[in-house]
């Protein structure tokens, strides 16, 4: 089916209680990857501009998708629960993913923290497997795992979650809305850390030592991706009258 990428229904949010907009309806990606391989940027990918950035740059963002870390914080159990939750938060319902779980692991596995932590609440890697043993016990505990209820289960969660409203077992002693601070930030950290998740933006990349230069409204580098459309998503939700 041809889509008309002029209209609105390709936007990646959909308004006025509308559905969210399927990213199959965006254009297949031609060139590099994106998540799902569709997006906004069909033919850029930023990866051909790794000839540009020094060495050690270069080394760490090739790292991200040429050595992903091994699981060593998690157990298996709490894997499987955390990373179909990133998927769904994340909306990567089908490959190629972005292994957001496997980084996730990888900065608790090492220690690494934020350098603060609210108050009342445990530390953010204990917080991860609390929040693992909370969405399980929201899914049903011992009768499943969040991993392995249907995604019409998983969303009324998530959503919950989101909101703050889930209750008892570990959400009577867990903050909750904080607790999705805590995992939101890190899980949307590792997204926009890696270069499949430029692809879908249209992210330029590092760009060090060259430096981005063009940096009025409206202006890129030659580098940068070209959309598959052209008007402002912005003003032409608002003229369409689906905001």
């Amino acid at each position: 089916m041809t889509h008309d990428f002029t209209k609105a229904h390709h936007l990646p949010k959909r308004r006025g209680g509308q559905d969210q907009a399927d990213p199959y309806d965006l254009p297949r990606q031609r060139r590099g990857k994106t998540p799902q391989m569709h997006g906004r940027y069909p033919d850029y990918d930023v990866l051909e501009q790794a000839g540009a950035w020094d060495e050690p740059t270069r080394a760490v963002v090739l790292a991200r998708v040429d050595d992903v870390p091994e699981r060593e914080f998690f157990t298996a159990a709490e894997a499987a629960t955390l990373g179909a939750f990133c998927d769904d938060l994340l909306a990567q319902h089908s490959e190629p993913r972005i292994p957001v779980l496997a980084f996730v692991d990888a900065k608790h596995a090492a220690g690494k923290t934020e350098g603060y932590r609210y108050a009342d609440m445990p530390p953010d890697a204990e917080t991860w497997r609390l929040v693992a043993r909370g969405l399980d016990e929201a899914a049903g505990g011992e009768a499943g795992a969040y991993a392995d209820i249907d995604s019409d289960g998983r969303e009324r969660i998530l959503d919950a979650f989101s909101s703050g409203d889930l209750e008892g077992g570990v959400w009577a002693e867990l903050d909750v809305s904080r607790a999705w601070s805590v995992v939101t930030r890190d899980a949307l950290t590792a997204f926009y850390a890696h270069p499949w998740a430029w692809n879908e933006i249209g992210f330029g990349g590092p760009a060090y030592p060259r430096g981005y230069a063009r940096l009025g409204i409206g202006m890129s580098e030659a580098w940068e991706g070209e959309e598959a459309i052209h008007p402002d998503p912005v003003p032409d939700v608002k003229r369409k009258g689906l905001e």
